[in-house]
C-alpha cells in the first residue's frame, strides 16, 4: 500500500510540473545541461590533427581521437554516408572558409551523445560569428519552386547544390547532439551562410538536438521539405534564429531562440522566426503547398537585463514574422521580450480566411512592446480583439526576466524554462 501511495505522489508531482511548465520548453529536468556550451569562445579544443578537404564519395567515418580542420568545400558525394563519432571536433578553417555540403541523396550522419555532443566550431583563438561556412544538407523532399527543383546560389559548385523532388520520406542522415559554433561566413556579392541549412531535407531525416551559436547568418533555415525538428537551440544569431521558407512542412517542437540586443541585428529580415512561401513570387509554383509550420513549446527571449531601455534605444525588434501565403500554427509557446511580439506581412489581408492559417493559441506573451501588428499599421485592435479572444487561451503578462524563467542568466548552465506556477499566476489581461 505504502508503494501505492508513492507512486502516486511521484505521479502526481511529475504531472504537476508538466502542467506549471506546459508553455515554452518543457522538461521534467532541463534538458540543455550536459550538451549545450554558452561560452564557446572559452572552451580550448585543441589543434587538428586531420585534414577533411575535397570530395568524400565513399563511406567515411571520422573518430573521436582526432580532431579535423575542414578545408574549403566539402561535399559529401556520391550517395556516400559521412559518419561522425559522438565527441568528435571539427574545426571550420577560417582561411579557406570551410563548409561541409551534404548533396541530394547523400548522408551525413552526426549522432552524438547528451554527454559526448560533435562539436564543429572556428579555428581563430578569438573566435567570432563568421569565421566558417557552416553546414548545408540537401535532399529530394518537395519544394514549391516550379519544376520542384532550386540550387542553393552561393560560391558552391552549381551541379553540387540541387535540391527538391517527390520523396517526402527522403532521408538526409541524422543531426543529434551536435554543436554548430561560428558559422556563417560572409559570400561577396551574396548572403551570409547559416549554420545549418537545410533544403528539401525528407522527414526520415533525424533532427534533434542541435545548437547553433553565434552565426553570421541565420543559425536554422529550412527551404522545402518535409521536417520535424525538436530540441534545437539558437544562440545570439545575427540574423534569424528560425527561417522557413520555400513551401516546407515542419513540426517544429521544444526548442529555443535567445537573442541579444547588442549582438544579434536589427536589420530588417531578423528575428527569432521568419515564416516565408517563397523568396521570390515569379519562382513560386502556387498549386504546390505552400509553407506551413506548426510549433509547439517554442521559447523565444531576449536575454537583456534592462529590456524596456534596449527597446526604447530601438536595438528590439519582433520576435515573429509572418509573411503572405504562409501558414504558422503556434501553441503553448513563450515570447518574452521583443517589440512587437508578432508582426504580419503588410500584404495579408486581415479577415477569418487569413487568420485562421496564423494561429497563436495558449501563448505566454511577457515583456513585449505590442503584441500581434500588421507591418506598418499601429492600429492593431482588430489582431488584439482576435487573438485575445477566450478561445485561444493567450496570457499577457509584464513580468521580470529573472522572475519568468527558472535561471536564465546562469552563465554556465542557463534554464529557460518557466517559473513553476508562472502560468497560474499571470494575470490573462492584456
Amino acid at each position: 500500500m505504502k508503494k501505492i501511495t508513492l507512486l502516486i505522489c511521484i505521479l502526481f508531482a511529475v504531472a504537476s510540473v508538466s502542467a506549471q511548465q506546459e508553455k515554452g520548453i518543457i522538461g521534467y529536468n532541463n534538458w540543455l545541461n550536459g550538451w549545450t556550451e554558452f561560452k564557446p569562445n572559452k572552451i580550448d579544443y585543441g589543434e587538428a590533427t586531420q585534414i577533411l578537404a575535397g570530395n568524400i564519395s565513399v563511406n567515411t567515418k571520422l573518430l573521436k581521437r582526432n580532431i579535423y580542420v575542414l578545408e574549403g568545400n566539402v561535399y559529401v558525394t556520391n550517395n556516400a554516408v559521412l559518419t561522425i563519432e559522438p565527441g568528435t571536433i571539427i574545426i571550420g578553417d577560417f582561411a579557406t572558409k570551410g563548409t561541409l555540403i551534404v548533396t541530394k541523396g547523400a548522408q551525413l550522419v552526426a549522432d552524438g551523445l547528451e554527454t559526448d555532443p560533435i562539436v564543429f566550431t572556428s579555428n581563430q583563438s578569438q573566435k567570432k560569428a563568421g569565421d566558417w561556412g557552416g553546414i548545408v544538407m540537401f535532399g529530394n523532399a518537395p519544394i514549391n519552386k516550379f519544376g520542384n527543383v532550386s540550387s542553393y546560389n552561393m560560391d558552391l559548385d552549381p551541379s553540387m547544390t540541387t535540391y527538391g523532388g517527390d520523396n517526402v520520406a527522403s532521408n538526409s542522415g541524422i543531426l543529434r547532439y551536435v554543436r554548430i559554433e561560428f558559422a556563417g561566413r560572409k559570400v561577396k556579392g551574396q548572403d551570409s551562410f547559416n549554420g545549418l541549412t537545410l533544403a528539401g531535407v525528407g522527414n526520415k531525416t533525424v533532427l534533434e538536438n542541435v545548437m547553433v551559436s553565434y552565426s553570421g547568418g541565420d543559425s536554422f533555415s529550412f527551404y522545402g521539405g518535409d521536417v520535424n525538428a525538436s530540441k534545437f537551440v539558437s544562440f545570439k544569431s545575427v540574423n534569424d534564429d528560425f527561417k522557413f521558407s520555400q513551401g516546407v512542412q515542419c513540426k517544429f517542437i521544444n526548442s529555443l531562440a535567445v537573442r541579444s540586443s547588442y549582438f544579434s541585428s536589427t536589420k530588417d529580415g531578423s528575428r527569432c522566426m521568419e515564416v516565408r512561401s517563397f523568396e521570390k513570387k515569379s519562382e513560386t509554383d502556387f498549386t504546390k503547398k505552400q509553407t506551413l509550420v506548426i510549433a509547439g513549446n517554442i521559447t523565444m527571449v531576449n536575454d537583456s537585463e534592462n529590456i524596456n531601455a534596449d527597446i526604447q534605444a530601438g536595438l528590439v525588434k519582433e520576435a515573429v514574422y509572418v509573411a503572405e501565403s504562409a501558414s504558422l500554427e503556434m501553441r503553448r509557446s513563450v515570447i518574452s521580450g521583443f517589440s512587437p511580439a508578432v508582426l504580419l506581412d503588410s500584404k495579408i489581408d486581415i479577415n477569418d480566411a487569413n487568420l485562421k492559417k496564423i494561429k497563436f493559441e495558449e501563448m505566454y506573451f511577457n515583456l513585449c512592446n505590442g503584441n500581434i501588428f500588421t507591418e506598418f499599421n499601429s492600429n492593431n485592435e482588430d489582431l488584439e480583439s482576435w487573438y485575445g479572444s477566450t478561445v485561444f487561451f493567450n496570457v499577457y503578462s509584464q513580468s521580470d526576466s529573472k522572475e519568468t524563467f527558472i535561471d536564465m542568466f546562469n552563465p554556465k548552465k542557463p534554464d529557460f524554462r518557466l517559473q513553476l506556477g508562472k502560468i497560474t499566476s499571470a494575470s490573462g489581461n492584456r
